[in-house]
């Protein structure tokens, strides 16, 4: 993909530093209360699963000093991150959500920041003067699994530049860019001017990208617009907006795609407006 910016190149080792730091300040103590029963059982399991990989497959030495080789690679590029959420979140979240009644979420990606600007109920996410992509229009609904309205829910919106980099997890890009958090009005509802994102791939010039190249895969992932919704009383939803037509949807690398996720573009109407619409309601279900 060309850059559109002349902003310094993101290198796997800057985004891996970052997307660390953030799961460390956020999240690494969600399971300091574990029972070490649950402990013993999923660890002794996953080793199992190894083990048993290595019997059937006759696994040699070469290839067991390989993989310890790749993994200390992933440790030093801080690229743990990437490769749990690109490779195995997306099972995890299957798992946490599937008694959901209301909309379908999906992975969140290592690239969330928590605290973007408050634009209210209708606004813009901050742009750059220069922003590339097509101009989008986004208008929908926030209601409980029961019909009733959620007014005052919050909408957290971050999605990566033409570039397919992130705002604070790439050099050279303003620090809440094609970020923002709106908050429904009285009628639950909310609309969301921004741009359209492209379609990306990881980065690959780290340990990812070396399993990536050695599999013989790809490392691209279908364009898409990040989400967190939440109101007072419910399940946070977390999920990924898709567009339809783009080629990586149904072969995309984290495998995070569902169709319910798929939006449904229109042009924008006369009035000399350029760009997509596009109306999209989401239904949350009572924690």
């Amino acid at each position: 993909m060309t850059a559109t910016h002349n902003a310094p190149v993101a290198t796997a080792a800057c985004s891996g530093a970052s997307a660390t730091e953030r799961f460390k300040t956020d999240k690494s103590s969600g399971a300091a209360n574990t029972p070490k029963e649950r402990v013993s059982l999923l660890a002794r399991e996953v080793l199992e699963a190894v083990h048993a990989t290595i019997r059937k497959h006759r696994v040699t030495y070469d290839e067991y000093n390989a993989l310890k080789s790749w993994l200390i690679s992933v440790g030093e590029d801080g690229e743990w991150p990437l490769f749990l959420d690109v490779w195995v979140e997306h099972v995890v979240e299957e798992v946490a959500t599937e008694h959901r009644q209301g909309n379908k979420g999906t992975i969140e990606g290592p690239y969330y920041v928590p605290g973007a600007p408050e634009q209210g109920a209708r606004g813009s996410v901050p742009v750059r003067e220069d922003e590339p992509g097509t101009p989008l229009v986004w208008t929908g609904k926030v209601t409980s699994t029961d019909g009733g309205v959620l007014a005052g829910a919050k909408i957290e919106l971050w999605h990566a530049d033409a570039d397919g980099l992130y705002s604070q997890f790439a050099p050279g890009i303003p620090e809440w860019n094609l970020r923002a958090t709106f908050t429904t009005d009285e009628q639950g509802r909310f609309e969301i001017h921004t741009v359209r994102p492209a379609p990306y791939q990881i980065p690959t010039d780290g340990a990812c990208g070396k399993l990536i190249a050695a599999a013989g895969w790809h490392a691209w992932r279908p364009a898409h617009l990040h989400v967190k919704v939440s109101a007072p009383g419910h399940e946070k939803l977390t999920a990924q907006l898709y567009f339809p037509g783009d080629e990586y949807n149904d072969d995309d690398i984290a495998s995070a795609v569902k169709p319910e996720l798929i939006l449904d573009l229109k042009p924008a109407d006369g009035g000399g407006e350029t760009g997509e619409t596009v109306a999209y309601d989401f239904v949350l279900d009572p924690a």
